[in-house]
């Protein structure tokens, strides 16, 4: 048995445009009713929803039998929390609040085993490895695994160019909630000034042959990076959907009957 494949890996280093949803309801039932319905990918959010090392395993194991790819945020770039994260069988990390170069190579590193890196070697106890099912899990894993630093705040963007050129990064996603706070436009994630910066963004980590992503809800904005060459863009969280039905759904029944 051989270490499992990352397709979400092979179609960011094509070029291909990924889309994707939040999964925030750190649910696994939700989580896999989400993988039957046809996005590419699905971020497991350990940042800003409640989800811990035991649902984020239970997430991963429901969407595995579906095409769909489960990434998963960590609440920092932590090199403990990645190794839990990468034994339960993640493969793709989003790790948020990237400043400088130096700190994507600390996230790379994490992910690779010595020589190469400080990940812990635990892969007879470890779902990734199917626990040593697959024999040639620990010399070939790191070619399976995808690392994607998220780009949050105006100094990061200064620094962008040497952040996107770490080797071993494959992707820089940009978050534009924060982007917008740090632009002192807190709450404004569409406002012109963060869209522009987004979209040069966009196009400078793309000119270095990496994936480029964001979180854009609205259809037009997310046209608009994907115009701009993103490869990996979700366009809206399980969140949001289910709350923008139910109220939509009440609403209707609130009104005041109609007389034909």
């Amino acid at each position: 048995m051989t270490a499992p494949a990352n397709p979400f890996k092979r179609a960011l280093a094509q070029g291909r445009p990924q889309i994707g949803l939040w999964a925030a309801l750190a649910d696994s039932y939700v989580t896999e009713l989400l993988a039957n319905t046809g996005f590419d990918w699905l971020l497991i959010d350990g940042e800003h929803a409640p989800n811990d090392l035991r649902s984020t395993l239970a997430q991963l194991q429901a969407v595995a039998p579906y095409p769909t790819h489960p990434i998963v945020r960590p609440v920092r770039n932590d090199t403990a929390i990645i190794k839990q994260l990468l034994d339960i069988g993640t493969q793709t990390l989003l790790l948020p609040m990237i400043e400088n170069a130096d700190e994507a190579r600390a996230a790379v590193a994490a992910t690779r085993y010595p020589p190469h890196g400080v990940r812990g070697v635990g892969s007879a106890l470890a779902r990734a490895s199917r626990w040593n099912g697959s024999s040639d899990y620990l010399h070939h894993a790191a070619g399976e695994l995808c690392v994607l630093v998220q780009v949050e705040t105006t100094s990061a963007l200064a620094q962008l160019d040497e952040i996107a050129g770490v080797d071993g990064v494959d992707g820089v996603f940009f978050g534009p909630a924060d982007l917008s706070a740090s632009m002192g436009l807190l709450g404004q994630p569409g406002s012109p000034r963060v869209r522009e910066a987004i979209g040069k963004g966009i196009r400078a980590v793309r000119a270095q042959g990496k994936g480029a992503g964001v979180l854009a809800a609205d259809p037009i904005i997310a046209n608009e990076y994907l115009e701009a060459g993103a490869t990996f863009v979700a366009v809206g969280s399980d969140v949001a959907l289910l709350a923008r039905s139910a109220s939509d759904l009440a609403a209707k029944f609130r009104q005041p009957a109609t007389r034909g």
